[in-house]
């Protein structure tokens, strides 16, 4: 069977906090591929060459199956029976992309998610240990650190995933149901796909190639043989490929990955505000300033939006000179520059029109109560939109088995 399907609701359309994307350290980043030129562009030729960059990925972790894993009477240190839980090993497959020369592998983090070992299949047979160096997954990714000896690499070049345009021809490679590397093709479908409710924070990729359980971690490449996406989830009503994917944009991940490797953690921007995108119906029934921005639903007390002077009502239409849209779009943004910055917000009032309001970015607090107000929405959200053969957006999470030997679905762990 595949892996647990992950059910997730569109997420509301307000959000508890702005503080999406990550936010960029000054200084030096680990120096990566540069792009190679192509003899042609030709989508054998492209696939010939990127295909070594992305390895299969294999994990396991122990999962206690047996009595203890329900009956108290086997947690119970005074029992006779205390301590002889049945502990298996869960085994999983996904993939990941050789980012560097030296060994490092960005990834999704459900894939080495509680992971006990990992082992990396490299395009020559080679099986090599590595650990996790830095995990964020609020945005589901992970960079690895292969150990020990191995040899030459060929790393992928990252390209700029905001050229993408609509109707280009990608490639997504990866390890779909364990099979083995395979490679699809189709188009970039959509761009900036968020508020899905996938992950916490979202700037999707949406492409028609065919992404599978076991692609998760794996690239997503253009013409030019660079890397422009990490695929993620489907949307699905079965489970399998629907001809709905989505990828993580490497003008994301990128980021993401320089500072998980830098500082181990992700620092995102925070503004202390609830958004929500501008509509006609919020124009007319508030009387806004603008008809089109992020419309502030609520300002955070002490907070960065607070002390700036920022009220409800006030609809935020360009951070830096960048217009906003969308409260998306305004959650990205800010998280993308680096906490303590001072941005300029372009801010349409009610009665005094438009003026330009400074504001210094506070670091997103890593407060449960973030998690616990999504939670609630999606909660509130499922209750309002119960219908039949609704759509399911589904991680694509690896092949997963409780035991090594046991066959799944008619295909057997490799």
């Amino acid at each position: 069977m595949n892996g647990p399907l992950r059910h997730l609701l569109a997420a509301t359309a307000v959000f508890g906090l702005v503080g999406a994307g990550a936010a960029i350290h000054a200084g030096s980043s680990p120096a990566h591929a540069a792009p190679s030129i192509l003899a042609d562009g030709s989508i054998p030729d492209v696939a010939e060459r990127v295909v070594d960059s992305v390895v299969n990925i294999s994990t396991s972790q122990s999962v206690n199956m047996g009595p203890a894993s329900f009956d108290p009477f086997f947690q119970d240190p005074s029992s006779p029976a205390y301590g002889r839980g049945n502990d298996r090993k869960q085994m999983s497959k996904g993939s990941g992309v050789i980012v560097t020369a030296g060994g490092r592998i960005l990834t999704n983090a459900h894939v080495v998610k509680g992971a006990d070992d990992i082992k990396v299949t490299l395009h020559d047979g080679t099986d090599v240990d590595a650990k996790v160096i830095g995990m964020d997954a609020k945005a589901d990714l992970a960079v690895l650190q292969l150990q020990g000896k191995f040899g030459a690499l060929k790393p992928l070049a990252f390209g700029d995933s905001t050229a993408l345009r609509l109707g280009d021809v990608v490639l997504a490679i990866g390890d779909p149901f364990g099979v083995g590397k395979s490679v699809t093709m189709g188009i970039v479908s959509a761009k900036g796909r968020g508020n899905m409710g996938i992950e916490e924070y979202e700037d999707f990729i949406q492409t028609d190639a065919a992404i599978n359980p076991g692609n998760s971690g794996g690239a997503l490449v253009n013409l030019k043989g660079e890397l422009v996406g990490i695929n993620t989830a489907i949307a699905s009503r079965s489970g399998g490929y629907a001809g709905i994917g989505f990828a993580i944009p490497t003008n994301m991940a990128r980021p993401i990955m320089d500072m998980l490797i830098k500082d181990g953690k992700v620092s995102r921007g925070y503004l202390g505000v609830n958004i929500q995108t501008v509509t006609p119906a919020l124009l007319k029934a508030n009387k806004l300033g603008s008809a089109h921005g992020a419309v502030i639903a609520g300002v955070q007390p002490d907070g960065p939006a607070a002390k700036a002077g920022l009220a409800e009502g006030d609809v935020i239409t360009a951070i830096n000179g960048t217009e906003i849209k969308t409260s998306d779009l305004l959650r990205n943004t800010i998280a993308m520059i680096r906490p303590g910055t001072t941005v300029n917000l372009e801010v349409a009032r009610r009665d005094s029109g438009k003026s330009v309001i400074k504001a210094k970015l506070g670091e997103l607090p890593a407060d449960p109560s973030i998690a616990d107000q999504r939670k609630l929405m999606q909660q509130r959200m499922k209750q309002q939109r119960q219908q039949p053969q609704r759509w399911q957006w589904q991680q694509q999470l690896p092949d997963q088995d409780q035991d090594q030997d046991q066959d799944q679905d008619g295909w057997s762990n490799p």
